[in-house]
């Protein structure tokens, strides 16, 4: 792969009317596919459009759902992706396309009217390679509104430009993407032997060949959190034990913010185990109480945010974001710290395995 000081290469810009390939991949989304569909096939973009649906062993309705969306649509191509993995799925539906530009799009989320007009224009303009925008978490039931809180929180996700920035320019990674076709093919498309963080990975093999990757907060996507707490808990083990794994190959290139989830973590172990010494009479120094201020400041800070107007309307909103972010951020650092000593191997984010969910009105 040719590497370059990021930045300086401007990607090709194709033909206006050269066609846009959507690709998504789908594993148990029968309470999301049809919204996810319907919010792609109706984007307004100048040439023709295909939407590629990369379908997975799902065990609910999904793959009845997608067939039944393709015999009506010409447009819907439907590729297997018997390995279930997302990167795996992406790949596979990417080769199956055929046109210039890839907007990937996830079962999870509803494109907002314009994205890929808006997208389409900011990468002529910007020469990028690829760009995205805003992820706006939404929920439709109390506990899914308190995790979309969360993940529009800065407090949340930690703060990263696509949860809720305002200023665009270039920046390290972006939210779903919108690549030009010849640039997927230049560093390879997505790393096939990761399970979560493939797309920041991508993004740094498309920004160390030379090119930008851009953030345009002027886009703007649905995302539908999981709709359970035990799902989020998996899911965020999950995603911590990859971002584990991309700190063991990529080290420093990794953003300081990953590892504040694993420093509380470790706060709150040492924090529990002094507590401990301390009941049984093993410490008594006084000065031993100062280990808990990180736990005890952390706590303050969950109390700040969820009573603050972030927390939602009423104490029902308010105590599920409490206990929302913890579930977030400690099965997070825990999955981390499990990822740097002993790597991902073959973590599998099980919340996505669930299937024959009651279908949303």
């Amino acid at each position: 792969m040719h590497l370059a000081t990021p930045g300086r290469r401007d990607a090709p810009v194709p033909p206006d009317d050269a066609g846009v390939s959507f690709v998504m991949p789908v594993l148990n989304e029968e309470r999301y596919l049809r919204r996810a569909v319907a919010s792609t096939l109706a984007q307004e973009v100048p040439g023709p459009v295909e939407l590629v649906l990369a379908l997975g062993p799902s065990t609910d309705a999904s793959d009845e759902i997608a067939r039944e969306i393709a015999a009506a649509d010409p447009r819907v191509v439907l590729v297997d992706n018997p390995a279930a993995d997302i990167p795996v799925g992406l790949n596979l539906a990417i080769d199956r396309s055929r046109f210039a530009t890839i907007v990937r799009v996830d079962a999870h989320s509803e494109l907002r009217p314009g994205y890929t007009r808006r997208a389409l224009a900011t990468l002529r303009r910007t020469r990028a390679a690829n760009v995205g925008g805003v992820m706006r978490a939404d929920g439709r039931s109390p506990f899914q509104r308190a995790v979309a809180r969360a993940y529009n929180s800065p407090v949340g996700l930690g703060g990263g430009a696509y949860h809720g920035g305002t200023e665009e320019g270039p920046a390290e990674s972006a939210y779903l993407g919108v690549f030009r076709r010849s640039v997927l093919e230049e560093v390879g498309g997505f790393d096939e032997t990761l399970r979560r963080g493939e797309d920041w990975e991508l993004n740094l093999r498309i920004r160390r060949a030379g090119y930008r990757v851009w953030f345009d907060p002027a886009l703007s996507v649905v995302y539908w959190p999981r709709e359970s707490w035990t799902r989020l808990v998996r899911q965020f083990r999950a995603t911590g034990a990859w971002r584990g794994e991309l700190v063991r190959r990529y080290g420093r290139r990794n953003s300081l913010r990953f590892f504040a989830p694993p420093a509380l973590v470790g706060a709150a172990a040492l924090s529990l185990a002094v507590a401990v010494a301390q009941a049984l009479g093993i410490v008594r120094s006084p000065a031993a109480h100062a280990v808990h201020l990180p736990v005890a400041a952390y706590g303050v800070l969950v109390a700040v945010v969820a009573l603050g107007r972030g927390g939602g309307r009423g104490w029902r909103d308010r105590a599920w974001t409490a206990a929302v972010l913890p579930s977030m951020h400690l099965p997070w650092g825990a999955g981390f710290l499990w990822g740097v000593a002993r790597g991902a191997r073959d973590t599998v984010d099980t919340s996505r395995l669930d299937g024959r969910n009651t279908p949303l009105p």
